[in-house]
Protein backbone atom coordinates (compact mmCIF):
# COMPACT_ATOMS: atom_id res chain seq x y z
CA UNK A 1 0.00 0.00 0.00
CA UNK A 2 2.70 2.14 0.66
CA UNK A 3 4.37 1.48 -2.54
CA UNK A 4 1.47 2.43 -4.30
CA UNK A 5 0.64 5.99 -2.77
CA UNK A 6 4.80 7.05 -2.99
CA UNK A 7 5.43 8.78 -6.42
CA UNK A 8 8.53 7.31 -6.74
CA UNK A 9 7.40 3.71 -5.85
CA UNK A 10 3.60 3.70 -7.68
CA UNK A 11 4.77 2.61 -11.39
CA UNK A 12 6.25 -0.43 -10.02
CA UNK A 13 3.59 -1.09 -7.14
CA UNK A 14 1.07 -3.88 -7.30
CA UNK A 15 -1.73 -2.40 -5.64
CA UNK A 16 -2.29 1.14 -7.00
CA UNK A 17 -3.99 3.29 -4.67
CA UNK A 18 -6.04 5.64 -6.93
CA UNK A 19 -6.88 9.25 -5.30
CA UNK A 20 -10.69 8.95 -6.04
CA UNK A 21 -11.09 12.87 -5.83
CA UNK A 22 -13.52 12.25 -3.23
CA UNK A 23 -12.34 14.38 -0.58
CA UNK A 24 -15.24 14.76 1.83
CA UNK A 25 -17.90 11.98 3.39
CA UNK A 26 -21.34 13.04 3.99
CA UNK A 27 -22.08 15.22 7.17
CA UNK A 28 -25.72 15.03 6.97
CA UNK A 29 -25.97 18.70 5.87
CA UNK A 30 -26.33 17.91 2.14
CA UNK A 31 -29.77 19.28 0.63
CA UNK A 32 -31.83 19.17 -2.59
CA UNK A 33 -32.78 16.90 -5.31
CA UNK A 34 -29.49 14.58 -7.24
CA UNK A 35 -29.61 12.62 -10.48
CA UNK A 36 -27.54 9.07 -10.52
CA UNK A 37 -26.36 7.77 -13.29
CA UNK A 38 -25.77 3.34 -12.46
CA UNK A 39 -23.98 2.05 -15.52
CA UNK A 40 -22.34 -1.69 -15.11
CA UNK A 41 -23.92 -3.77 -17.68
CA UNK A 42 -26.52 -4.27 -20.23
CA UNK A 43 -28.88 -2.56 -17.69
CA UNK A 44 -28.28 0.94 -16.47
CA UNK A 45 -30.52 2.46 -13.90
CA UNK A 46 -31.47 6.68 -13.04
CA UNK A 47 -32.43 7.71 -10.07
CA UNK A 48 -33.61 10.75 -8.18
CA UNK A 49 -32.47 11.46 -5.05
CA UNK A 50 -33.69 14.03 -2.89
CA UNK A 51 -32.09 14.99 -0.06
CA UNK A 52 -32.84 16.77 3.40
CA UNK A 53 -30.35 16.39 6.49
CA UNK A 54 -30.29 12.40 6.69
CA UNK A 55 -33.69 11.96 5.31
CA UNK A 56 -32.98 10.33 1.99
CA UNK A 57 -36.35 9.65 -0.84
CA UNK A 58 -34.92 8.05 -3.72
CA UNK A 59 -37.02 6.45 -7.22
CA UNK A 60 -35.20 5.26 -10.00
CA UNK A 61 -36.21 3.72 -13.32
CA UNK A 62 -34.28 0.43 -15.18
CA UNK A 63 -33.53 0.72 -18.65
CA UNK A 64 -31.82 -1.84 -20.91
CA UNK A 65 -29.06 -1.59 -23.67
CA UNK A 66 -30.13 -3.45 -26.32
CA UNK A 67 -27.01 -5.56 -28.08
CA UNK A 68 -26.58 -3.69 -31.17
CA UNK A 69 -26.02 -0.55 -28.83
CA UNK A 70 -23.66 -2.66 -26.94
CA UNK A 71 -21.62 -3.37 -30.13
CA UNK A 72 -21.69 -0.13 -31.95
CA UNK A 73 -20.22 3.45 -31.36
CA UNK A 74 -19.58 5.46 -28.29
CA UNK A 75 -22.09 8.00 -29.86
CA UNK A 76 -24.96 5.84 -30.08
CA UNK A 77 -24.69 4.30 -26.39
CA UNK A 78 -23.98 7.90 -25.23
CA UNK A 79 -26.82 9.08 -26.87
CA UNK A 80 -28.90 6.31 -25.90
CA UNK A 81 -28.44 6.57 -22.24
CA UNK A 82 -29.20 10.49 -22.85
CA UNK A 83 -32.10 10.14 -24.20
CA UNK A 84 -33.22 8.21 -21.16
CA UNK A 85 -31.98 10.35 -18.93
CA UNK A 86 -34.54 13.25 -20.64
CA UNK A 87 -37.04 10.88 -20.48
CA UNK A 88 -37.27 10.15 -16.94
CA UNK A 89 -36.55 13.69 -16.01
CA UNK A 90 -39.72 14.80 -18.27
CA UNK A 91 -41.66 12.32 -16.52
CA UNK A 92 -40.43 13.47 -13.19
CA UNK A 93 -41.50 16.82 -14.29
CA UNK A 94 -38.21 18.45 -13.51
CA UNK A 95 -36.90 19.88 -17.04
CA UNK A 96 -36.64 23.01 -15.37
CA UNK A 97 -34.22 22.05 -12.46
CA UNK A 98 -30.51 22.40 -12.36
CA UNK A 99 -30.00 18.83 -11.56
CA UNK A 100 -26.16 17.93 -10.44
CA UNK A 101 -25.52 13.96 -11.26
CA UNK A 102 -23.35 11.29 -9.67
CA UNK A 103 -22.17 8.79 -12.63
CA UNK A 104 -21.39 4.94 -11.12
CA UNK A 105 -19.11 3.66 -13.70
CA UNK A 106 -18.25 0.18 -13.33
CA UNK A 107 -15.57 -0.44 -15.71
CA UNK A 108 -12.18 -0.02 -15.66
CA UNK A 109 -10.45 3.98 -16.17
CA UNK A 110 -7.97 5.80 -15.33
CA UNK A 111 -9.50 9.11 -13.40
CA UNK A 112 -8.35 12.46 -13.30
CA UNK A 113 -10.39 14.50 -11.65
CA UNK A 114 -13.74 14.03 -9.71
CA UNK A 115 -15.78 14.54 -13.00
CA UNK A 116 -12.91 13.14 -15.08
CA UNK A 117 -12.31 9.56 -15.79
CA UNK A 118 -10.98 8.44 -19.13
CA UNK A 119 -12.05 4.46 -20.31
CA UNK A 120 -9.19 2.09 -20.24
CA UNK A 121 -11.12 -0.88 -21.92
CA UNK A 122 -14.31 -2.51 -21.98
CA UNK A 123 -15.73 -5.91 -20.38
CA UNK A 124 -18.47 -6.98 -19.80
CA UNK A 125 -19.61 -7.82 -23.31
CA UNK A 126 -19.48 -4.12 -24.50
CA UNK A 127 -17.51 -3.25 -27.55
CA UNK A 128 -18.16 0.43 -28.21
CA UNK A 129 -15.80 2.39 -30.37
CA UNK A 130 -14.72 5.54 -30.04
CA UNK A 131 -14.52 5.56 -26.05
CA UNK A 132 -11.21 4.01 -24.82
CA UNK A 133 -9.06 6.32 -23.52
CA UNK A 134 -11.70 8.88 -23.79
CA UNK A 135 -13.00 11.05 -20.93
CA UNK A 136 -16.81 9.05 -20.29
CA UNK A 137 -17.97 12.10 -18.31
CA UNK A 138 -17.38 14.45 -21.32
CA UNK A 139 -19.25 12.17 -23.24
CA UNK A 140 -22.15 11.51 -21.43
CA UNK A 141 -22.42 15.53 -21.22
CA UNK A 142 -21.89 16.05 -25.10
CA UNK A 143 -25.02 13.71 -25.54
CA UNK A 144 -26.91 15.23 -23.00
CA UNK A 145 -26.38 18.56 -24.54
CA UNK A 146 -27.27 16.94 -27.80
CA UNK A 147 -30.28 14.70 -27.45
CA UNK A 148 -31.93 16.84 -24.12
CA UNK A 149 -33.55 19.98 -22.76
CA UNK A 150 -32.55 19.06 -18.98
CA UNK A 151 -29.83 21.48 -17.58
CA UNK A 152 -28.40 18.13 -16.17
CA UNK A 153 -24.45 18.44 -14.75
CA UNK A 154 -22.10 15.58 -14.16
CA UNK A 155 -20.18 16.24 -10.99
CA UNK A 156 -18.79 13.19 -9.65
CA UNK A 157 -17.96 9.93 -11.05
CA UNK A 158 -17.70 6.82 -9.11
CA UNK A 159 -16.78 3.49 -8.69
CA UNK A 160 -18.78 0.84 -6.74
CA UNK A 161 -16.51 0.90 -3.64
CA UNK A 162 -16.52 4.55 -3.17
CA UNK A 163 -20.44 4.22 -3.97
CA UNK A 164 -20.65 1.44 -0.95
CA UNK A 165 -18.75 3.98 1.29
CA UNK A 166 -20.55 6.96 0.35
CA UNK A 167 -23.91 5.81 0.82
CA UNK A 168 -22.96 3.92 4.30
CA UNK A 169 -21.10 7.18 5.54
CA UNK A 170 -24.28 9.22 5.08
CA UNK A 171 -26.00 7.25 8.21
CA UNK A 172 -22.93 6.39 10.17
CA UNK A 173 -20.24 8.83 10.59
CA UNK A 174 -17.57 6.18 12.24
CA UNK A 175 -17.74 4.64 8.40
CA UNK A 176 -14.09 5.07 6.55
CA UNK A 177 -13.96 1.85 4.85
CA UNK A 178 -16.14 0.68 1.53
CA UNK A 179 -15.37 -3.24 0.46
CA UNK A 180 -17.11 -4.93 -2.09
CA UNK A 181 -17.06 -8.48 -2.32
CA UNK A 182 -18.82 -9.62 -4.96
CA UNK A 183 -17.87 -10.64 -9.21
CA UNK A 184 -14.59 -8.67 -8.06
CA UNK A 185 -13.12 -7.71 -4.75
CA UNK A 186 -11.81 -4.00 -4.18
CA UNK A 187 -11.46 -1.58 -1.03
CA UNK A 188 -11.27 2.08 -0.59
CA UNK A 189 -10.96 4.04 2.50
CA UNK A 190 -10.15 7.61 3.48
CA UNK A 191 -6.39 8.72 3.49
CA UNK A 192 -4.60 11.99 4.66
CA UNK A 193 -3.57 13.69 1.40
CA UNK A 194 0.00 14.32 3.29
CA UNK A 195 0.35 10.56 2.56
CA UNK A 196 -0.52 10.31 -0.95
CA UNK A 197 2.85 11.61 -2.70
CA UNK A 198 0.87 10.72 -5.78
CA UNK A 199 -1.51 13.57 -5.80
CA UNK A 200 -0.34 16.55 -8.00
CA UNK A 201 -2.92 19.30 -7.33
CA UNK A 202 -1.94 22.18 -5.89
CA UNK A 203 -4.32 22.98 -3.07
CA UNK A 204 -2.69 23.90 -0.14
CA UNK A 205 -5.10 26.52 0.34
CA UNK A 206 -8.51 25.36 -1.28
CA UNK A 207 -11.52 24.75 0.71
CA UNK A 208 -11.28 21.22 0.70
CA UNK A 209 -10.63 18.82 3.82
CA UNK A 210 -6.60 17.63 3.47
CA UNK A 211 -7.78 14.24 2.85
CA UNK A 212 -8.98 11.66 0.04
CA UNK A 213 -10.74 8.42 -0.81
CA UNK A 214 -8.23 6.06 -2.23
CA UNK A 215 -8.94 3.71 -4.44
CA UNK A 216 -7.08 0.45 -3.31
CA UNK A 217 -7.57 -1.70 -6.15
CA UNK A 218 -6.43 -4.56 -3.96
CA UNK A 219 -7.06 -7.48 -6.12
CA UNK A 220 -3.81 -7.33 -7.52
CA UNK A 221 -2.59 -7.91 -4.66
CA UNK A 222 0.23 -10.57 -5.24
CA UNK A 223 0.67 -9.96 -8.76
CA UNK A 224 4.51 -10.00 -8.09
CA UNK A 225 4.79 -13.26 -6.33
CA UNK A 226 4.26 -12.35 -2.79
CA UNK A 227 1.32 -14.62 -2.12
CA UNK A 228 2.91 -18.33 -4.17
CA UNK A 229 3.41 -19.26 -0.97
CA UNK A 230 -0.36 -19.89 -0.72
CA UNK A 231 -1.45 -20.93 -3.52
CA UNK A 232 -2.66 -24.34 -4.99
CA UNK A 233 -2.39 -26.25 -7.93
CA UNK A 234 -6.02 -25.06 -8.51
CA UNK A 235 -5.12 -21.45 -8.32
CA UNK A 236 -2.47 -22.04 -10.88
CA UNK A 237 -4.91 -23.80 -13.22
CA UNK A 238 -7.46 -21.34 -13.17
CA UNK A 239 -4.93 -18.39 -13.26
CA UNK A 240 -3.49 -20.01 -16.55
CA UNK A 241 -7.50 -20.65 -18.34
CA UNK A 242 -8.31 -16.98 -17.37
CA UNK A 243 -8.78 -14.28 -19.56
CA UNK A 244 -6.03 -12.45 -17.53
CA UNK A 245 -3.06 -14.98 -16.70
CA UNK A 246 -1.34 -13.36 -13.89
CA UNK A 247 -2.91 -10.77 -12.74
CA UNK A 248 -5.76 -9.82 -10.27
CA UNK A 249 -4.13 -12.72 -8.14
CA UNK A 250 -5.65 -11.93 -4.57
CA UNK A 251 -9.55 -11.44 -6.33
CA UNK A 252 -8.81 -14.76 -8.12
CA UNK A 253 -8.77 -16.52 -4.60
CA UNK A 254 -11.27 -14.46 -2.71
CA UNK A 255 -14.05 -13.11 -5.28
CA UNK A 256 -17.42 -14.71 -6.79
CA UNK A 257 -15.89 -15.00 -10.27
CA UNK A 258 -13.86 -17.61 -9.58
CA UNK A 259 -14.78 -19.06 -6.16
CA UNK A 260 -17.13 -21.81 -7.90
CA UNK A 261 -14.11 -22.72 -10.57
CA UNK A 262 -12.09 -23.39 -7.55
CA UNK A 263 -14.29 -25.69 -5.83
CA UNK A 264 -14.64 -27.28 -9.23
CA UNK A 265 -11.13 -28.06 -9.97
CA UNK A 266 -11.11 -29.62 -6.57
CA UNK A 267 -13.87 -31.89 -6.85
CA UNK A 268 -12.75 -33.05 -10.79
CA UNK A 269 -9.76 -34.45 -9.03
CA UNK A 270 -10.97 -35.83 -6.04
CA UNK A 271 -13.51 -37.78 -8.82
CA UNK A 272 -10.54 -38.15 -11.43
CA UNK A 273 -8.53 -40.16 -8.35
CA UNK A 274 -11.62 -42.26 -7.63
CA UNK A 275 -12.08 -40.33 -4.12
CA UNK A 276 -15.72 -38.92 -4.84
CA UNK A 277 -18.68 -40.00 -7.45
CA UNK A 278 -16.95 -43.08 -8.52
CA UNK A 279 -19.37 -43.46 -10.92
CA UNK A 280 -19.17 -39.89 -12.19
CA UNK A 281 -20.09 -39.26 -16.21
CA UNK A 282 -17.34 -37.62 -17.41
CA UNK A 283 -19.78 -35.59 -19.95
CA UNK A 284 -21.53 -34.54 -16.88
CA UNK A 285 -21.27 -30.57 -16.40
CA UNK A 286 -18.79 -31.20 -13.24
CA UNK A 287 -15.69 -31.25 -15.79
CA UNK A 288 -17.14 -28.06 -17.83
CA UNK A 289 -15.07 -25.11 -16.86
CA UNK A 290 -16.93 -22.41 -15.33
CA UNK A 291 -20.12 -24.76 -14.84
CA UNK A 292 -19.78 -24.80 -10.71
CA UNK A 293 -21.45 -21.31 -10.13
CA UNK A 294 -20.38 -19.72 -6.85
CA UNK A 295 -24.34 -19.27 -5.97
CA UNK A 296 -23.42 -23.23 -5.58
CA UNK A 297 -21.16 -22.83 -2.81
CA UNK A 298 -23.42 -20.40 -0.92
CA UNK A 299 -26.11 -22.84 -1.65
CA UNK A 300 -24.19 -25.85 -0.30
CA UNK A 301 -23.12 -24.27 2.84
CA UNK A 302 -26.37 -23.46 3.64
CA UNK A 303 -27.22 -26.94 4.17
CA UNK A 304 -27.78 -27.60 8.06
CA UNK A 305 -28.76 -30.97 8.78
CA UNK A 306 -28.06 -34.55 7.26
CA UNK A 307 -30.43 -34.88 4.56
CA UNK A 308 -27.77 -32.35 2.53
CA UNK A 309 -31.21 -30.93 0.28
CA UNK A 310 -29.03 -28.04 -1.47
CA UNK A 311 -26.29 -30.39 -2.06
CA UNK A 312 -28.15 -32.90 -4.12
CA UNK A 313 -30.14 -29.93 -5.99
CA UNK A 314 -26.77 -28.63 -7.14
CA UNK A 315 -25.31 -32.49 -7.90
CA UNK A 316 -28.29 -33.00 -9.88
CA UNK A 317 -28.11 -30.16 -11.84
CA UNK A 318 -24.53 -30.68 -12.54
CA UNK A 319 -25.92 -33.75 -13.96
CA UNK A 320 -23.72 -36.01 -11.25
CA UNK A 321 -25.54 -39.07 -10.59
CA UNK A 322 -25.25 -42.03 -8.45
CA UNK A 323 -23.69 -39.96 -5.13
CA UNK A 324 -23.73 -41.23 -1.70
CA UNK A 325 -24.22 -39.15 1.93
CA UNK A 326 -20.35 -39.31 2.11
CA UNK A 327 -20.20 -37.86 -0.81
CA UNK A 328 -22.41 -35.14 -0.09
CA UNK A 329 -20.30 -34.44 3.18
CA UNK A 330 -16.86 -34.12 0.75
CA UNK A 331 -18.52 -31.52 -1.59
CA UNK A 332 -19.78 -29.70 1.46
CA UNK A 333 -16.29 -29.84 3.04
CA UNK A 334 -14.78 -28.48 -0.19
CA UNK A 335 -16.72 -25.34 -0.10
CA UNK A 336 -16.27 -24.45 3.37
CA UNK A 337 -12.60 -24.76 2.98
CA UNK A 338 -12.43 -22.59 -0.07
CA UNK A 339 -14.91 -19.89 0.92
CA UNK A 340 -13.45 -19.94 4.76
CA UNK A 341 -10.07 -19.01 3.04
CA UNK A 342 -11.43 -16.25 0.73
CA UNK A 343 -13.20 -14.56 4.16
CA UNK A 344 -9.96 -14.82 5.29
CA UNK A 345 -7.61 -13.19 3.10
CA UNK A 346 -10.57 -10.76 2.50
CA UNK A 347 -10.61 -10.18 6.65
CA UNK A 348 -5.96 -9.50 6.25
CA UNK A 349 -6.88 -7.06 3.86
CA UNK A 350 -9.68 -5.04 6.22
CA UNK A 351 -7.30 -5.50 9.10
CA UNK A 352 -4.65 -4.02 7.62
CA UNK A 353 -6.47 -1.23 7.07
CA UNK A 354 -8.22 -0.85 10.43
CA UNK A 355 -5.24 -0.94 12.14
CA UNK A 356 -3.58 1.92 9.34
CA UNK A 357 -6.62 4.32 10.22
CA UNK A 358 -6.29 3.23 13.84
CA UNK A 359 -9.54 4.87 15.56
CA UNK A 360 -11.09 3.48 18.69
CA UNK A 361 -14.52 1.97 16.54
CA UNK A 362 -14.56 1.59 12.79
CA UNK A 363 -17.74 0.56 10.39
CA UNK A 364 -16.65 -0.88 7.30
CA UNK A 365 -19.64 -0.98 4.23
CA UNK A 366 -19.24 -3.99 2.49
CA UNK A 367 -21.55 -4.82 -0.20
CA UNK A 368 -21.71 -7.66 -3.20
CA UNK A 369 -23.34 -10.55 -3.97
CA UNK A 370 -20.57 -13.02 -2.05
CA UNK A 371 -21.06 -10.98 1.19
CA UNK A 372 -24.80 -10.93 0.84
CA UNK A 373 -25.99 -14.52 0.12
CA UNK A 374 -23.35 -16.25 1.52
CA UNK A 375 -24.67 -17.86 5.27
CA UNK A 376 -20.98 -17.76 6.72
CA UNK A 377 -18.88 -15.28 5.35
CA UNK A 378 -19.43 -12.24 7.84
CA UNK A 379 -18.83 -14.01 10.76
CA UNK A 380 -15.78 -16.15 9.40
CA UNK A 381 -14.61 -12.35 8.20
CA UNK A 382 -15.38 -10.79 11.83
CA UNK A 383 -13.37 -14.18 13.59
CA UNK A 384 -10.24 -13.54 11.58
CA UNK A 385 -10.40 -9.83 11.91
CA UNK A 386 -10.30 -9.89 15.14
CA UNK A 387 -7.14 -11.58 15.57
CA UNK A 388 -5.82 -9.62 13.15
CA UNK A 389 -6.25 -5.96 14.54
CA UNK A 390 -4.27 -3.70 16.82
CA UNK A 391 -6.05 -4.49 20.86
CA UNK A 392 -8.22 -2.55 21.73
CA UNK A 393 -9.93 -1.04 18.18
CA UNK A 394 -13.36 -2.40 17.81
CA UNK A 395 -14.77 -2.62 14.09
CA UNK A 396 -18.49 -3.55 12.67
CA UNK A 397 -19.24 -5.04 9.15
CA UNK A 398 -22.67 -3.36 7.91
CA UNK A 399 -23.91 -3.93 4.11
CA UNK A 400 -24.30 -1.05 2.76
CA UNK A 401 -27.78 -0.51 0.76
CA UNK A 402 -27.59 0.75 -3.02
CA UNK A 403 -24.02 2.30 -3.00
CA UNK A 404 -24.07 2.05 -7.00
CA UNK A 405 -27.04 4.51 -6.76
CA UNK A 406 -27.93 6.50 -3.51
CA UNK A 407 -23.94 6.85 -3.00
CA UNK A 408 -23.15 8.61 -6.49
CA UNK A 409 -25.96 10.86 -5.53
CA UNK A 410 -24.41 11.50 -2.27
CA UNK A 411 -20.69 12.39 -3.94
CA UNK A 412 -22.36 14.47 -6.11
CA UNK A 413 -24.25 16.22 -3.27
CA UNK A 414 -20.64 16.28 -1.27
CA UNK A 415 -19.12 17.95 -4.20
CA UNK A 416 -21.60 20.75 -4.64
CA UNK A 417 -21.24 21.14 -0.74
CA UNK A 418 -17.40 21.21 -0.59
CA UNK A 419 -17.60 24.15 -3.71
CA UNK A 420 -19.40 26.76 -1.50
CA UNK A 421 -17.25 26.46 1.84
CA UNK A 422 -14.71 29.27 2.28
CA UNK A 423 -11.03 28.18 2.31
CA UNK A 424 -9.76 26.02 5.22
CA UNK A 425 -7.15 27.96 7.64
CA UNK A 426 -4.06 26.85 6.13
CA UNK A 427 -1.93 26.61 9.61
CA UNK A 428 -0.75 23.36 9.62
CA UNK A 429 -2.72 22.33 12.73
CA UNK A 430 -5.71 22.11 10.60
CA UNK A 431 -4.42 19.53 7.68
CA UNK A 432 -4.50 16.17 9.29
CA UNK A 433 -8.40 16.97 10.70
CA UNK A 434 -11.10 14.52 9.23
CA UNK A 435 -14.38 15.42 8.27
CA UNK A 436 -15.89 15.30 11.07
CA UNK A 437 -13.42 17.69 12.68
CA UNK A 438 -13.54 20.18 10.11
CA UNK A 439 -17.32 20.18 9.99
CA UNK A 440 -17.45 21.20 14.24
CA UNK A 441 -14.57 23.60 13.43
CA UNK A 442 -17.18 25.64 10.74
CA UNK A 443 -19.84 25.30 12.69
Amino acid sequence: MNNGLKGQSHHVADIKMFPTFVRSLPDGSENGEFLALDLGGTNFRVLLVRLQGHEIDIQSKTYLIPQRIMLGTGTQLFDHIADCIGKFVSEHDLLNHSLPLGFTFSFPCQQEGLAKARLSKWTKGFRCEGVVGEDICELLQEALKRRTNCKVEIVAVVNDAVGTLMSAAHVDRNCEIGLILGTGCNACYMEYLDNVGTWKHDDEKDHHPRQVIINTEWGAFGDNGCLEFTRTEYDRELDTFSINPGKQVMEKMISGMYMGEIVRLVLERLANEGLLFRSVDHESALFERGRFYTKYVSEIESDTDEFFRHTKQVLDELQVENYTTEDCKIVKYVCTLISARAAFLAAAGLATLINRLNKQDMTIAVDGSLYRFHPRFHNLMCLKIKELVKPGLKFKLSLSHDGSGKGAALTAAVSLRLRSLKPLPTDSSQHSLTTQETVSVRA
